[in-house]
């Protein structure tokens, strides 16, 4: 039997209250259906083409690049602008007011007037007056360590160190990737019948792909410009490696609340992916398969560097499980629900992060079976308001799909430490500690638990007076809570739209917020600056411009890319890391 399934019965989800766990979230991985790998794909197979058209800049690497971007749909372009930029003002924070690059990706052509307005305003940024045909703006300080020692290294005639990219992924950190409206640009709608970017974050992802390839050709350009006799380019394998940094923080987190529909479809299609997966009849080359991704993954996650103690020692615990799982994957019969006893197994002895890297896989193992889902990220949002249910029916979806929210204690100073609000100065996310902290007045509805609780408990004492009532009469009389009943009332029927957690206990943890949104994103590599910052790498082992547009025939090389390793340098070249036997670490 040829890569049959083992039954064609309805397929079996894992349940919200075990997927929805905020410790869960926080430790899922990049998969094939993370944003930055269904764009690969779709750029590979319409052979979409990159072409540079300007390539200003100066010896110090300043003034303007833009590259086209064609597809069979349509033409875009990247305006890159580089600038100097004083150390003391090149900053992550939102609140920064200058970068060493901002851009924008543009729809259609750009002639001199369109680049003349947005060389005035796109590196302003929030501040500037952003033309509605900009579908993507952005901005990227140089991690100035790797930066330096790239131009040195290829100004010298040698290969930079790769091990600087195992440290530090890219030679450009983004600090936001702005699109849907955001400041006058173009508006989401614009996008919705776009072929090309009609997928979820398509066009962010689009815009930073063309800056990582800015970056290689910057560097490349500088070192030209230093030492012309001798500079070379950088060698493909380190090409490769590079990717584009991100940093972020909790202005990630309301999104994640804001959008649970949509949350809810990722989720899912997450989910059905892993289902598909795990009812496949498994073969031999499906185990050896395994095995070599596993060996990968572990390598990749050995070579992850992070300062933060809690996420190295998390990265530690999952290097030091998977020679388990290599050897159950080598030792045990090939039977038909092969991959549930794996999963089980996993279940029972694994790390969280470690049980969810083997989902992951797994996923990763079946590319016929489970990417058409990537065309189904994407949802309508509406919450829907249902007033002629009874109020009694209301009162059982909450203490059956919301039990969570019922069994937390929001009256403790434990359960109720934390408040969400907005900063004056740039209307991001903060946290504060309640009772020790002003501000709690003007509190941000962040914490869907509390909310439900108390929905719940005036739906109670409705029902003491008016055990026939309907959901129309209790909203007559308590309008407050008609935001909550709309949202318990549509999300029954999207049951992982709502994260199940406390949003204000003490122990709560906001980087698995951020963790759960970037690795839908793809990022790898996390490194928490704090418990509500985070750095991450995209595009690190995708294929390069050179490569998409010799229009490769084996996609599914082309898409093999998850978890990439540190290329190795012998002699004057530099060359693929090759796993065979055991992986050292």
């Amino acid at each position: 039997m040829m890569n049959h399934e083992v039954a064609l019965t309805p397929l079996s989800l894992r349940p919200a209250d075990e997927v929805m766990r905020m410790e869960r979230l926080g430790s899922l991985h990049a998969c094939r259906l993370s944003f930055v790998r269904t764009l690969v794909r779709q750029m590979g197979r319409q052979r979409w083409q990159i072409s540079r058209v300007r390539f200003d800049l100066n010896a110090e690497g300043h003034g303007t690049a833009v590259y086209r971007l064609q597809t069979p749909h349509g033409r875009y372009h990247g305006v890159m602008f580089a600038q100097p930029l004083e150390d003391e003002r090149r900053s992550d924070r939102v609140i920064a007011e200058a970068w060493d690059v901002t851009f924008g990706m543009v729809e259609g052509e750009v002639d001199d007037g369109l680049l003349a307005q947005m060389a005035a305003n796109v590196p302003l940024q929030e501040a500037g007056r952003q033309h509605p045909r900009v579908l993507v703006l952005s901005r990227a300080n140089k991690s100035l360590r790797n930066f330096a020692h790239f131009v040195d290294a290829l100004a010298a005639g040698e290969q930079p160190d790769p091990a600087w990219l195992t440290r530090v992924g890219y030679l450009y950190r983004t600090t936001a990737v702005y699109g849907n409206g955001k400041f006058g640009i173009a508006d989401f709608a614009r996008l919705i019948d776009n072929p090309d970017f009609r997928r979820p974050f398509s066009a962010q992802m689009a815009g930073v792909y063309l800056l990582r390839h800015f970056s290689i050709e910057q560097v490349e350009h500088l070192a030209a410009c230093r030492s012309p006799e001798t500079a070379r380019p950088l060698a493909t394998e380190l090409r490769r490696y590079l990717g584009i940094g991100n940093s972020t923080g909790l202005g990630m987190a309301p999104f994640l609340i804001n959008h649970p529909q949509l949350i809810a479809q990722w989720i899912t299609q997450r989910e059905t992916a892993l289902a598909l997966a795990l009812r496949r009849m498994p073969e031999e080359g499906d185990r050896e398969r395994m095995i070599a991704l596993t060996r990968r993954a572990m390598q990749h996650l050995a070579e992850t560097v992070t300062e933060d103690r809690e996420q190295s020692e998390r990265n530690a615990a999952s290097v030091a499980a998977l020679p388990d799982v290599l050897t159950w994957l080598a030792s045990v019969p090939l039977e038909p629900d092969l991959w549930s006893q794996l999963v089980e197994w996993g279940a029972r002895t694994l790390p969280l992060e470690a049980q969810e890297l083997i989902n992951t896989l797994l996923i990763e193992l079946y590319p016929e079976t489970v990417d058409a889902l990537e065309d189904q990220m994407g949802v309508d949002e509406n919450l829907d308001l249902e007033p002629d249910m009874p109020l009694m029916r209301l009162r059982q979806l909450i203490e059956t799909h919301y039990g969570w929210a019922l069994s937390h204690d929001y009256q403790s100073a434990e359960g109720a430490y934390w408040f969400w609000y907005r900063s004056a100065e740039k209307e991001e996310p903060r946290l504060g500690v309640r009772h020790a902290e002003p501000g709690a007045e003007k509190e941000m509805s962040i914490a869907i638990g509390p909310r439900v609780a108390h929905s719940h408990r005036a739906i109670c004492d409705f029902l003491e007076e008016a055990p026939r009532a309907k959901v129309v009469d209790f909203l007559l009389e308590r309008p407050r809570h008609k935001e909550i009943v709309r949202r318990v009332q549509s999300l029954v029927k999207a049951p992982y739209g709502d994260i199940h957690a406390n949003l204000w206990h003490r122990d709560m943890k906001p980087m698995h917020l951020l963790r759960a949104k970037l690795a839908f994103f793809g990022a790898s590599r996390f490194d928490p600056k704090s418990d509500r910052w985070v750095r991450i790498t995209l595009f690190q082992g995708a294929p390069l411009v050179e490569e998409l547009n010799a229009e490769p025939q084996d996609l599914a090389d082309f898409d093999d890319w998850s978890f990439p390793l540190e290329p190795r340098r012998e002699g004057g070249a530099v060359r693929p890391q090759s796993l065979s036997g055991e992986v050292s670490t």
